[in-house]
C-alpha cells in the first residue's frame, strides 16, 4: 500500500459538503466513487477540512492509501476524467506513509469574500456575500485583532455542533480585512470587494462564518469593537454575530 497527496479545487455550490453522506452529493464522495473504479475496491479518502454545503477550496487537501501502480501524472488525469467539472484535483504526489491529510496539518487558510454596494456583479453571486451598504473597515480590523491568540471559540462554535477534540479552544494566528480591487469587465463599476483571510490551527464548525458575521456587524456600525472581545469571554454563541452565508467561503490552502 501508498500513501498519496492530493490537491484539490471545487465549487462547493451544488454539494452537500466535504463529507460523504447516502442521500446527497458531496466531495468526498465524488472523490471515493472516482478512486473504487480505478482502484477496484471501496477506498477512504480523507479530507484536511470538511467544509461545508456550499463553501469552496481553492486548495483543499486530502490523502489516500492505494495499491494500484498508477503513477500520480496518469492518476490526475484518470480522476478528473471520472470527476465532475466542479472538482478538479490539481496535483497528485507520493506521501510518507503515515501522512494524514487532516491530523498533520499545522495550519488553514480561508478566505470570505464580500461584495458592497447596491449592485453586485451576477458572475459573484455563488461566490461573494453582497452587502448594500459600505464597510468600516478600521473597525473591523482593531475587532479582528483581538480573535488573534489562542483563545476558547464556544461563541464562534455553531450551536449544538459535534467537537472532534473535545475543546473549543483553537489558535488564529491572523485575520486580515482587505480591499480587493475589480478585475475588469465582469465587475459592476459601483460594487467594492472586500476579503476577510482567517489563517488559524483548526477551526470549529462554521467557525469562519461566524467571525465573518461578527465582523460584518461591526463594519455596519451595528456592533461596537469591543463586543467582539465580550463575545469571546462569554463563551455563548448569543453573543457573537450572524452566520455568514456560506457561498462566500473557501478554504484557499493547507500547511503542514
Amino acid at each position: 500500500m501508498r500513501t498519496l497527496k492530493l490537491t484539490l479545487a471545487y465549487d462547493g455550490t451544488t454539494y452537500a459538503g466535504w463529507q460523504r453522506q447516502s442521500r446527497a452529493p458531496t466531495i468526498q464522495g465524488c472523490l471515493e466513487l472516482a478512486f473504487g473504479e480505478i482502484e477496484g475496491r471501496t477506498v477512504a479518502v480523507v479530507g484536511a477540512g470538511r467544509t461545508d454545503a456550499g463553501v469552496h477550496a481553492l486548495g483543499q487537501v486530502a490523502s489516500v492509501r492505494l495499491a494500484h501502480p498508477i503513477d500520480p501524472a496518469t492518476l490526475t488525469r484518470a480522476l478528473n476524467a471520472k470527476l465532475p467539472t466542479d472538482i478538479r484535483v490539481l496535483h497528485v504526489e507520493e506521501a510518507p506513509i503515515d501522512f494524514h491529510a487532516r491530523y498533520g496539518a499545522r495550519r488553514k487558510v480561508y478566505r470570505y469574500c464580500l461584495a458592497t454596494g447596491p449592485v453586485a456583479s451576477p458572475f459573484h453571486r455563488l461566490h461573494a456575500w453582497h452587502l448594500l451598504q459600505r464597510l468600516r473597515l478600521r473597525e473591523m480590523r482593531q475587532a479582528a485583532d483581538m480573535l488573534c491568540g489562542q483563545h476558547d471559540f464556544a461563541a464562534f462554535h455553531m450551536a449544538g455542533g459535534d467537537v472532534e477534540t473535545g475543546s473549543t479552544v483553537r489558535t488564529i494566528f491572523d485575520v486580515a480585512v482587505t480591499p480587493s480591487r475589480s478585475s475588469g469587465r465582469l465587475e459592476v463599476s459601483s460594487t467594492e470587494y472586500v476579503t476577510v483571510d482567517v489563517v488559524g490551527d483548526g477551526f470549529l464548525r462554521h467557525m469562519v462564518r461566524i467571525i465573518v458575521g461578527t465582523l460584518v456587524e461591526v463594519g455596519l456600525g451595528r456592533r461596537a469593537v469591543l463586543a467582539v472581545a465580550d463575545a469571546l469571554e462569554s463563551r455563548r454563541r448569543d453573543h457573537a454575530g450572524p452566520t455568514a452565508p456560506a457561498h462566500g467561503l473557501k478554504l484557499l490552502c493547507v500547511e503542514y
